[in-house]
């Protein structure tokens, strides 16, 4: 009897191991993973506007300003500072006790030399150092920046949330140049990422970093307090949108940063999980290289601007009609700055139009290199059809598929595409881009020094200087408006469409996640 006694309690023991093991295992190590839009192949966000990496950028480094959830911007890295009557001179004083993920203090210094990398590459920073006189340090924690003119939006560019934001990093970091990837990871920000387990494709670790100091203030946007719930946070690399929403069905994976389109209505009826609208609606924009044959000839990029049908590119794409709009802005539609004058740009095809165009530039028939990432789920669908409406204007088209980190390399080339080069590709950028054209990364025209595509236009430039300069909204609207139709009348890019940014995630397992101008990943609690 004894022994059968013994057996039922090791019995009963056992079966209860069973059960309260994995939810022990779970409360000791708090693991939440998440499926990001894309691989994380490129480690620098300065380098790259790609939206991974940036995301990549918020979860290792932080700012010295951040933009709340009603657009305010707020001091993050930053506890005072001080302007000019007549916005000249500015000075800053860094948080008390702020240190890098290696425990090494945050200084002036390396503020200064952060903020110099970054306007190398972004095209707002280029803007404000054609203005700046002076950038140095009082001390170690309070640096001083002087303009030859006056310059209100120096707080902008230093909470600039998209394309290149203003990320501060250890000096010694910040002075690689700016052409060159950065080799060293060391952040400021509220994770690290664990480059032992860093295998891109598979899966990209991020802990907590215990060194970091958030502020005070209720988390909002990206400003307040940056705090971490979980011990780990495991991007996922899962390339395949059924494959994604299998996963989270199941339960294999916890949030899907973007919601693959496709698979819309199966996530929406389940009842275990939920579709939130984490940030601002984007929008997909064909970008054309202006440094190379045949769009180098506007007349020819006017051409291929005619041959886009905005309503089958996005219902290919995103084939409910729920999750887009069309709209020819350059702006997000409905925002302070959206225009419908867009001179012969309607959004629907034009071919008899784009044909008489190629023949009158002399277009000479060579195939225009379209890239085309297989593996993003919320542009993947475009290449094929723009490469059909590219033909049906008179375009040889030569179609290269490869995955979104590829493309992320290959744009950056200014070769000729026999030599590795491009012509066109579709990419999307989100409310906070677009929302400025001084933000606006594509949206340059001073050549090899501007962002990918590399067009060569004074009278673009000049507008940017004259928006600056405007001294109200209205006056900005003005010149808001004739870059639009500069862009237009230079061929630079199109509006495909809007969008919406859906997140997926297990409803009630995953809460805390952020309304946001960026997606951001701090704040997070797994239940």
């Amino acid at each position: 009897m004894f022994h059968h006694l013994k057996y039922r309690l090791i019995s009963g023991i056992i079966a209860l191991v069973s059960l309260t093991g994995p939810a022990i295992g779970e409360d000791s190590v708090k693991v939440l993973r998440l499926v990001p839009q894309s691989d994380l192949k490129i480690l620098d966000p300065i380098w790259t506007t790609g939206f991974t990496t940036r995301n990549h950028g918020f979860m290792v480094y932080d700012q010295l300003f951040g933009i709340d959830a009603q657009g305010k911007i707020q001091p993050q890295m930053v506890d005072t500072f001080t302007q000019s009557p007549d916005f000249k001179e500015w000075t800053f004083a860094l948080r008390k006790g702020l240190v890098f993920s290696d425990g090494a203090p945050v200084t002036s210094d390396d503020v200064i030399a952060s903020i110099n990398r970054w306007a190398k590459r972004d095209v707002f920073g280029q803007v404000m150092m054609q203005e700046l006189t002076t950038f140095e340090p009082i001390d170690d924690t309070r640096f001083k920046m002087s303009f030859k003119t006056p310059f209100p939006m120096v707080l902008d560019a230093f909470s600039k949330q998209s394309g290149s934001p203003s990320f501060i990093m250890p000096k010694r970091v910040a002075l690689t140049p700016a052409d060159q990837q950065i080799k060293d990871y060391i952040g400021s920000g509220p994770y690290v990422i664990k480059m032992d387990e860093y295998k891109p494709g598979s899966k990209i670790v991020y802990l907590k970093n215990e060194k970091y100091i958030p502020r005070s203030e209720k988390p909002s946007g990206t400003a307040g307090a940056k705090r971490v719930f979980v011990d780990r946070l495991e991007w996922v690399v899962l390339k395949d949108a059924q494959t994604q929403a299998n996963a989270i069905a199941n339960g294999e994976v916890d949030m899907i940063e973007l919601m693959p389109p496709e698979q819309y209505a199966n996530l929406k009826a389940n009842p275990k999980l939920e579709i939130i609208k984490p940030m601002p609606s984007g929008a997909a924009f064909m970008h054309l290289n202006h440094l190379i044959p045949p769009f180098d000839n506007p007349k020819i990029a006017q051409a291929a601007i005619m041959a886009l049908n905005q309503e089958a590119l996005m219902r290919a794409q995103f084939v409910n009609k729920d999750l887009y709009r069309t709209c020819t802005s350059i702006y997000p539609c409905g925002s302070p700055l959206m225009s419908s004058e867009t001179s012969y740009f309607t959004g629907k095809p034009q071919f008899e139009a784009a044909k008489k165009a190629l023949k009158e530039a002399g277009y000479d028939g060579k195939p225009v290199l379209l890239l085309y990432p297989t593996d993003l789920a919320t542009i993947n669908k475009f290449p094929p059809v723009l490469a059909q409406l590219l033909k049906q204007a008179g375009f040889n088209v030569d179609l290269q598929a490869m995955d979104w980190a590829s493309v992320q390399t290959r744009r950056a080339k200014k070769d000729l595409p026999e030599n590795g080069g491009w012509n066109v590709f579709i990419t999307g950028f989100g409310y906070p881009d677009m929302m400025n054209p001084l933000f606006f990364p594509p949206l340059t025209g001073n050549g090899e020094k501007g962002w990918f595509g590399w067009t060569t236009d004074p009278k673009l430039q000049q507008l940017k200087t004259d928006f600056m300069m405007a001294p109200d909204q209205e006056a900005r609207k003005k010149v808001a408006v004739a870059l639009q139709l500069q862009n237009y009348e230079t061929g630079i890019l199109a509006k495909v469409g809007d969008y919406n940014y859906n997140s997926v995630l297990r409803k009630g397992v995953v809460t805390g996640l952020l309304y946001a101008p960026v997606n951001v990943f701090w704040n997070l609690k797994k239940n």
